[in-house]
């Protein structure tokens, strides 16, 4: 994984670090499934959420993963109480970066795939067997639940409006049909979330989304399901008047921040995939010649080294990049 911010790095070493001293060997040898899940001032919340979760998905063991991001309530003990391994984060910076951080955690712990859902109750946990198990079966390296394909209890008329809008957006730009692209019941191969830039600290949901499409793997969407809200509110489009409560202004935020994060993630990857091109054709002869002599991309040395895990929690921090 590469941060684009050094204090990021130093923020999620320190966080990771502080796991392994709480957790031990619960943390560095996770069962092959774990539940990441990011939460912010979820007290009330998270601990039935968590308490909720299946212990097996698709007959893997599973292990769940709560990154507290910034929390200043009892969000922490709540979901620990419950039997999550929690990453207590001194501070907010966002849902977007606590995902990163628990992508990290599962993929260096081990975990072959990983599922993410929200801490405020919104999804069936019983409809995680549904998006993994293309996963599993090998048919889809990213597979996203969709309320279009299943359902929804919201009412809110601007936001069914902006899920349709983004997903037809996201969809033209990417050149793939996605129904839904902010549906936070998720499966996926881990190794995927190394391989995609994650920057934003903020709606990752459409980062990851494009990042995963453009480098290659294969997406799969399947019906699933979306509940409201029945503790506490949403942090969705907070802006300097959120705490008026004036739900039609977070929404004009909300897609604002959305929009300016998809269309940046678009332009990043195209300038990505254009760069990736060229450098390619340019080192197509050197590259042919090194594996003429059994070194390079095709060689079974260099295939084997690409094979190896990525990283391990117990690696040194200072090493990762």
């Amino acid at each position: 994984m590469i941060y684009r911010n050094p204090a990021d790095q130093v923020i999620d070493d320190a966080a990771i670090k502080a796991l392994i001293d709480a957790y031990g060997e619960r943390v560095t040898s996770l069962p092959p499934v774990a539940i990441v899940i990011a939460a912010y001032n979820e007290a009330g919340a998270i601990g039935p959420v968590v308490e909720a979760l299946p212990a097996e998905v698709c007959g893997l063991a599973t292990a769940t993963i709560v990154v507290a991001d910034g929390c200043a309530d009892s969000t922490v003990a709540e979901a620990a109480e419950a039997g999550a391994m929690v990453a207590d984060v001194p501070v907010n910076r966002g849902q977007g970066a606590a995902l990163r951080l628990g992508y990290r955690i599962a993929r260096e712990g081990g975990a072959a795939y990983i599922i993410t859902t929200d801490a405020d109750g919104q999804y069936n946990p019983a409809e995680m067997a549904t998006v993994l198990g293309p996963v599993v079966a090998g048919e889809a390296d990213f597979v996203t639940g969709s309320r279009r394909l299943g359902s929804q209890e919201t009412k809110d008329m601007i936001r069914r409006a902006g899920v349709r809008f983004f997903a037809g957006t996201i969809s033209l730009l990417t050149g793939q049909k996605i129904s839904d692209t902010t549906f936070g019941l998720r499966a996926m191969r881990a190794e995927v979330t190394g391989a995609v830039q994650l920057a934003q600290p903020q709606y990752q949901a459409s980062e990851l989304l494009i990042g995963v499409i453009t480098h290659g793997y294969k997406v799969a969407e399947v019906p699933a399901t979306i509940h409201r809200r029945r503790v506490g509110e949403s942090k969705k489009g907070q802006n300097p008047l959120y705490k008026l409560h004036i739900p039609g202004v977070n929404n004009l935020f909300y897609g604002a921040r959305f929009a300016r994060v998809a269309y940046g993630t678009w332009w990043r990857e195209r300038q990505r995939s254009k760069s990736s091109s060229s450098s390619s054709s340019s080192a197509a002869e050197p590259d042919s010649v090194a594996r003429a002599n059994g070194s390079g991309p095709g060689s079974v040395e260099a295939s084997a080294s690409s094979a190896a895990p990525g990283g391990s929690l117990t690696t040194d921090a200072a090493k990762r990049t």
